[in-house]
């Protein structure tokens, strides 16, 4: 057995018993108050309220014109919210945790994971459609309903979700802790570094923050189906294999035999070995049929002179060319 810290790499012998996190009560709670936090946004979004001012005077500030310095930085570390790139990072850290720990789980709930993210945010960037804040037409306005879809900030929101879905599927307490401390961070920066670009209002970050927060939140209500989607996916492969064992592939080289498409006969029986052949009218013929030892044992080759002759004796020649005697 291994015990240097490479061991940590290899794949374990058999699946490990992993807590699934339930919706227990202090999660509930958390759900509750993310959704009334989500819906005061909105309400406050669409009644042009305090909120708005502060989206305008925000964006009026032009945060990349005051503090320029950064904002080569800023351009670079911005893509940690994309979908794509982060996407994929996280799908193959969770690939590999998958292939270790014997469980499609891993894959899975990052999977329901983004699917719930492009729904929920999707939808609601559709409905308000949301000018950002470079193409705004009014001052003071909330630019709702414009062709817009930039609220909720799909940025935070998918930093929030990618991010912290690694935490969410840590399976001990302290690495719990310490993802939870890093998606936060990456989540809170990728949020205010659109606000710095004025690519977003901060209205948008905020609502951004809480929706990938509540899906976090909502993923114990997905476990049940992660679960049979994982089974039955198993049990797809295991038909897969059992059919590949029964049909074997017999690869055949190029100017090589082909397989026999018939079955052939196999020796024969003591009923078939005494069998004779039966000539026309039931008599059976003089020749008897060979056993399959004596098929096994080779024959004496024959000199000429103890050959059967083939045609009867006498001359070769046809009558035709026969002198012809007598008168």
């Amino acid at each position: 057995m291994r015990t240097d810290i490479f061991a940590r790499l290899d794949r374990e012998p058999e699946p490990p018993k992993i807590e699934i996190p339930r919706m227990s009560r202090t999660r509930l709670a958390l759900f509750g108050g993310t959704s009334a936090f989500y819906l005061a946004i909105v309400v406050a979004v669409l009644v042009p309220s305090w909120l708005v001012i502060i989206d305008w005077k925000v964006m009026l500030f032009r945060p990349y014109q005051q503090w320029s310095e950064p904002h080569a930085f800023l351009d670079y570390f911005v893509v940690l919210g994309q979908r794509g790139p982060t996407a994929v990072m996280v799908a193959a850290w969770l690939g590999w945790r998958s292939w270790r720990q014997h469980t499609l789980r891993p894959l899975l709930a990052l999977g329901a994971s983004l699917l719930l993210l492009n729904v929920t945010v999707g939808a609601v960037k559709i409905g308000l459609g949301r000018l950002g804040p470079h193409y705004a037409t009014e001052i003071g306005s909330a630019e709702l309903f414009a062709g817009g879809d930039i609220f909720p900030s799909g940025h935070t929101a998918n930093a929030v979700v990618t991010w912290g879905i690694l935490a969410y599927l840590a399976t001990t307490p302290r690495a719990r802790r310490y993802l939870s401390a890093l998606s936060a961070v990456v989540s809170l920066g990728v949020g205010l570094t659109t606000v710095y670009l004025g690519t977003h209002w901060l209205s948008d970050v905020l609502l951004g923050w809480a929706a990938g927060l509540l899906i976090l939140l909502a993923l114990p209500w997905c476990e049940p189906l992660i679960g049979r989607a994982e089974a039955w996916i198993l049990s797809l492969r295991e038909q897969w294999r059992a059919r590949r064992r029964l049909v074997p592939s017999l690869p055949v080289a190029a100017g090589g035999p082909r397989p026999a498409m018939f079955p052939q006969r196999g020796p024969l029986g003591d009923d078939e070995q005494s069998r004779e052949p039966v000539a026309a009218g039931g008599s059976r013929s003089v020749s008897t049929t060979r056993t399959a030892t004596q098929l096994a044992q080779p024959r004496p080759h024959a000199v000429r002179s103890e050959r059967t002759p083939l045609t009867p004796s006498g001359s070769r020649r046809p009558p035709t060319s026969r002198p012809v005697t007598g008168g």
